[in-house]
């Protein structure tokens, strides 16, 4: 599952990153600004309810748990594999790499 999780990770990442230079070199608050914004927001949410679909937590951008009944394996992009581990009562602040 961590690859599909990174691929279209990989995918939503850049495409984020694209509109947010895109929207960096037009008018603040203009038409094609605001227009830029929706589809950044469009972009995440897309990648919000895709892991949703996969049935990982999303607890931030571009950030996933994977509940494995001891806690969480925390992935963050652009992380190549899960190599960290959190309980159920720590964040992502609280994650220790996996031995």
């Amino acid at each position: 599952m961590l690859g599909d999780v990174r691929d279209r990770t990989a995918t939503a990442s850049e495409e984020v990153e694209v509109l947010l230079a895109r929207r960096s070199e037009v008018e603040h608050g203009s038409a094609e600004y605001r227009e830029l914004d929706t589809r950044i927001r469009n972009v995440i949410n897309g990648w919000l309810r895709a892991m949703e679909a996969l049935g990982v937590e999303v607890k931030g951008l571009w950030l996933v748990d994977f509940d494995n009944g001891d806690g969480y394996y925390c992935w963050k992009w652009p992380e190549e594999s899960l190599e960290y581990f959190h309980g159920y009562d720590e964040g992502y602040s609280g994650r220790s790499r996996i031995q």
